[in-house]
């Protein structure tokens, strides 16, 4: 068997892995002069580790079991095309059938169900409200195939990024009409690369004349203690 590109190998393997009930990891990957040549996958429960929380204080402790399964994918160098080359598929541990969708690797969000996450998060739901409305929907936990931690995440990492990202939008094109209707508004903005403020800094045309007769100027460290 071969494949186009590596993504499509390790896809491979992932969907495998999801009808056999575990999930994977890349162990390593082998470069020359920056370009892939070979790449090892394995169970993610290979190796040997341990969490350091004890059993009593985490209810589904987890460790490494050593676990030999795995495949090498490599490139044929002729033909540009990458292939299986060995796989091993014994497991050190019991796979669970019933349980391979709630497998971090394979839980997944939805279309809709993301949608309705961002609408939600716009209305001022709390997740635990929305995972439960998603509880209720589908007519149990175990007919999700995501759970409530994968919601959070979603917020954290996609929702609030963007609202973010709107914000500081807004605010500039709010300074620009302040300056608008006042010359004597001032304003610096600056923005990072993924477009968050990075400094802001505004005063309107009172502050400056107040700031010129007085010569004194108040600042408050809204970060102060933040840290600590």
């Amino acid at each position: 068997m071969t494949f186009n590109t590596l993504e499509d190998a390790a896809k491979f393997y992932k969907n495998y892995a999801k009808a056999a009930s575990f999930s994977t990891r890349v162990r390593s990957t082998n470069k020359k002069r920056n370009v892939i040549k070979n790449q090892l996958i394995t169970c993610s429960r290979e190796g040997k580790w341990k969490l350091k929380i004890s059993p009593t204080e985490k209810t589904n402790p987890s460790a490494g079991l050593n676990c030999p399964a795995r495949i090498y994918i490599h490139i044929l160098k002729d033909d540009g095309v990458w292939i299986i080359s060995k796989v091993m598929l014994h497991h050190s541990h019991s796979c669970c059938p019933n349980q391979a969708e709630m497998l971090k690797q394979h839980r997944k969000l939805s279309m809709s169900v993301r949608r309705t996450i961002e609408n939600n998060e716009k209305a001022g739901i709390r997740p635990s409200k929305t995972y439960q409305s998603f509880v209720a929907a589908a007519g149990g936990y175990r007919d999700l195939n995501f759970i409530e931690k994968d919601v959070r995440n979603y917020i954290t990492r996609e929702v609030r990024n963007i609202l973010e990202l709107d914000d500081a939008k807004e605010f500039g094109k709010y300074l620009l009409r302040m300056k608008e209707k006042n010359q004597n508004f001032f304003f610096e903005l600056e923005l990072e690369d993924d477009q968050s403020i990075q400094l802001a800094f505004w005063s309107d045309a009172r502050s400056r004349a107040a700031c010129e007769y007085f010569g004194d100027v108040i600042s408050f460290d809204t970060t102060y203690n933040t840290n600590r």
